[in-house]
């Protein structure tokens, strides 16, 4: 009997590469699991189950003889004989060559529109897609503007850039906050002075000077005139000049905690500054308003007290599902990636409210139906972990703590060592600063 809940569907998502599509690794996951779900696996056509042979076979073979699943397709039969593995490798061979032609036919065109001037991405910030031409929406271009006089004038540099535009309300495509590297991709983008650039290899990321980018000329309306763009583009490149005589030659590992603490305000990780101090990287780049600035001595002290502390009994160890259980591992983070958009749909609803699009009896009833929708979800973690948990020794969990604790406080150790053992053993260290409380989450 087939169930809603056996049901895997990724849509809109390329086949080519397994681990990108979510749906297909869940249906892999459930398949491992004992007692299995499903006997088989029925797909419309071969191509749907995977369009590289390489994936064909891995996932095919492991389904086969680890979980005894056979994978079926309902439009292409084949016998159940040795002609059938040469038949089916063929099928799934002309669907590989299918997907890569395609991919190369839509490269071509694509390439031949950038070289017409054609904008074919997501139109930047400053502009909108009306008829597939780029428009300008007057309230986010008078944002673009003052960004590069101010740059051009020295007034402020990409980090200030960036939060007197946040303090202007101004949001990226995607409804985040500005970054420096928002500011900086847009003091790159020749689209301001009217043209189009399309990078046939790859997307751009930051590397504005790829020599196989095409930048031509557009039909659209510029939105800064070409002198403006010289000043900036000028600075730029002195900036460049100037942070190179700084680069460091090695990147070391400073500390620990790398990577492992979090701000509780934007939940961007700490970084070290000047090898003393941790402070919020979402801070440093001007989407957070929350400056930590703890000196790393101090933290790394509070974290060991807090180790010690869970092994001797004192404090409640908080476990996350592992991954060698996907089925729950995945679960949790549908759910914790639901609970943490609940702010998010606060704020929209309390700006629909405000703005007169909704009656105070549609606000209060939207906002009690996401106090109900958390307190669900924060309960349904809480079974999901007290499962996990049940499964659990908590002796062994202990012993392990204990284990690393003595590592990271071993002078002879290097910082690499402890890095590598704490990443092993901690999932994530929340630390407050305003309340002065340090949360521990272990793997």
């Amino acid at each position: 009997m087939l169930t809603k809940e056996h049901i895997y569907i990724d849509e809109g998502i390329s086949g080519r590469k397994a681990e990108k599509r979510p749906a297909f690794m869940a249906m892999i996951g459930a398949a491992k699991e004992i007692p299995k779900p499903f006997d088989v696996i029925l797909v419309h056509k071969f191509d749907r189950f995977a369009r590289s042979r390489e994936d064909s076979v891995v996932y095919k073979s492991l389904l086969k003889k680890e979980c005894g699943i056979k994978v079926i397709s309902i439009t292409e039969s084949i016998e159940d004989d040795k002609f059938s593995v040469i038949l089916e490798a063929m099928l799934e061979a002309m669907a590989e060559y299918y997907s890569l032609n395609l991919a190369e036919e839509v490269k071509k065109g694509m390439t031949e529109k950038a070289e017409r001037g054609g904008y074919q991405t997501t139109p930047p910030f400053g502009y909108t897609m009306i008829n597939k031409k780029l428009v300008i929406l007057e309230n986010e271009a008078k944002i673009v503007k003052l960004i590069f006089e101010k740059f051009a004038s020295r007034e402020m540099n990409t980090l200030p850039l960036a939060r007197y535009a946040n303090s202007l309300g101004a949001k990226t495509k995607r409804g985040n906050p500005f970054e420096n590297r928002t500011v900086d991709y847009i003091l790159n983008n020749p689209v301001y002075i009217g043209k189009a650039r399309w990078t046939p290899t790859g997307r751009t990321r930051r590397n504005f000077t790829n020599p196989d980018s095409i930048i031509m000329d557009s039909d659209h309306e510029p939105i800064i005139d070409i002198e403006l763009w010289d000043k900036v583009q000028a600075r730029i490149k002195e900036n460049k000049e100037i942070y190179r005589k700084n680069e460091s030659t090695t990147a070391q590992i400073k500390t620990w905690l790398k990577g492992l603490v979090r701000c509780p305000e934007c939940g961007c990780t700490l970084v070290v500054l000047s090898n003393k101090y941790l402070q919020c990287n979402g801070y440093l780049k001007g989407k957070c308003n929350k400056s930590i600035n703890v000196p790393v001595a101090v933290l790394e002290a509070a974290v060991l007290e807090e180790l010690k502390k869970t092994y001797s009994g004192e404090v409640e160890i908080n476990i996350v599902p592992s991954v060698s259980d996907p089925k729950a591992a995945i679960e949790y983070e549908i759910l914790e990636e639901r609970l943490s958009n609940i702010p998010e749909k606060e704020i929209r609803i309390k700006t629909a409210y405000e703005d007169g699009i909704d009656t105070i009896d549609e606000y209060k009833e939207n906002k009690n139906r996401l106090n109900e929708e958390r307190e669900d979800l924060k309960n349904a973690l809480m079974l999901l972990k007290g499962k996990i948990i049940e499964n659990r020794h908590d002796e062994g969990i202990v012993k392990k703590i204990t284990s690393v604790y003595d590592l990271l406080t071993d002078e002879n150790t290097s910082t690499e060592n402890k890095y590598q053992t704490a990443k092993f053993l901690i999932n994530q260290i929340i630390y407050n600063r305003t309340e002065q409380t340090l949360k521990l989450e272990y793997k």
